[in-house]
């Protein structure tokens, strides 16, 4: 597969309308991908503000992984070094408490493409339940439990986290293993596919 084909898809994929009859704020699919990237980064969905500004983790939430990561924002938006493929490709929308779910649509559509025209990635990180629910085979039955065992998926260059919003704070808290143990790990794999 070549470089165009990658380019074609992502083009097919920015305009895709799929679902938009169903989103409040109609469709507007936020992605980032290279051939050359080492680092996949699948999360849930957009948030309102990605989704007005077409930029992926452009909010509280992509402030707080890149500094888990410690990576810059010139770094973090090369798609030649990170790849940025959610679970949901456009906002889903408001719910009682935060965001929707991601649309179901989009996985299934678009991930198994796009994920076969990224070669070199070294490293995926599944943020969130609904990344680790779909590319988890045999997981924990909580979150937590998950991110606590991320060690036993790094054969298959796995690494489950917690999502990064605000909304998580008091998960971070009650959870202090994670800053101690996990993000030490998570940065030295970092370091290494740089």
């Amino acid at each position: 597969m070549t470089q165009r084909s990658l380019d074609q898809l992502l083009e097919d994929i920015r305009q895709c309308q799929v679902c938009a009859q169903s989103l409040d704020c109609g469709a507007r699919p936020v992605i980032q991908a290279s051939r050359e990237a080492k680092l996949l980064i699948i999360g849930q969905a957009p948030g309102l503000k990605v989704h007005q500004t077409g930029i992926p983790w452009n909010d509280q939430s992509g402030e707080r992984l890149r500094s888990w990561l410690q990576m810059d924002k010139r770094r973090f938006y090369d798609p030649k070094q990170v790849a940025i493929v959610p679970m949901g490709l456009c906002y889903p929308g408001k719910g009682r408490s935060g965001d929707l779910p991601p649309r179901k649509e989009c996985a299934p559509l678009w991930h198994q493409e796009v994920l076969a025209r990224l070669p070199n990635v070294k490293l995926t990180l599944l943020i969130g339940q609904y990344a680790q629910n779909y590319y988890l085979d045999e997981k924990p039955k909580t979150l937590t439990d998950t991110v606590k065992q991320f060690a036993r998926w790094q054969h298959q260059a796995l690494f489950p986290l917690p999502h990064p919003s605000p909304r998580n704070q008091i998960w971070l808290k009650k959870n202090a293993w994670f800053d101690d143990l996990v993000l030490p790990e998570l940065q030295k794999k970092i370091n290494k596919i740089k």
